[in-house]
């Protein structure tokens, strides 16, 4: 296991949060103590460089999707600037990558000078409606994603878990795995978990993800450091 380590520095009017480890749930309310003050503290908002991030689960997403929200309300930003793979995986199978993907609104209007008509004034304004409607939009985004998160969360990271103790896998070779196996059977990742989940209640697995879960299993073995 890799421990959370955070560094936080200024850049101009913002602040870049550093982060290398493991982002799971031990590691949530440290993350999440360290984002909230930098949010205080910044004047525009933060920049996250997560690349040294070697394992993401649902409950960091749910801390940066809260701290997006928070910082829109303070009209400020929370953007990403760089990723780990294992980030990177998180953020495209939830379809959250564009919410962190801006410092600032594309297209913002230049300021009307006084004198100007009407009509320069109204094509002045047309982009901030724009910009109104895509942070609505974002945010109704950002709610869905959210509630999913809340609720496969505990399946997902139970089906981590049982992998890890079955095959003696690292929580990222478990990830690894359950994403692997979703992918190449077409199941959703939830869905895929909550059949691990009740096959060691008793259930038997399809054969088409039991097949492919096995060979996901001797991939990640396979490549795994001597110790």
């Amino acid at each position: 296991m890799y421990a959370l380590v955070t560094t936080v520095r200024p850049d101009g009017d913002r602040l870049v949060v550093k982060v290398s480890g493991e982002l799971d749930l031990d590691a949530s309310e440290r993350f999440r103590r360290v984002l909230r003050e930098a949010l205080s503290r910044s004047v525009r908002g933060i920049d996250l460089d997560l690349e040294g991030v070697s394992f993401c689960d649902c409950s960091a997403l749910n801390i940066m999707l809260y701290l997006r929200h928070r910082a829109l309300e303070q009209s400020k930003t929370v953007v990403i600037h760089s990723t780990s793979a294992a980030v990177d995986r998180l953020l495209t199978l939830t379809g959250t990558r564009p919410l962190f993907g801006s410092a600032a609104p594309d297209g913002d209007a230049v300021p009307t000078a006084q004198g100007q008509d009407a009509q320069d004034t109204a094509q002045d304004a047309e982009p901030d409606e724009e910009a109104f409607e895509d942070a609505h939009h974002d945010l109704r985004i950002e709610v869905a994603q959210l509630r999913r998160a809340m609720q496969t969360r505990p399946t997902i990271d139970l089906a981590r878990g049982i992998l890890m103790a079955s095959f003696s896998l690292s929580s990222e070779e478990a990830w690894s795995v359950l994403v692997t196996a979703s992918q190449n059977t077409n199941t959703k990742l939830h869905s895929l978990a909550g059949d691990l989940v009740t096959a060691v209640k008793g259930n038997a697995l399809p054969d088409e993800v039991q097949e492919h879960l096995s060979a996901a299993v001797a991939r990640v073995s396979s490549v795994a450091p001597e110790q």
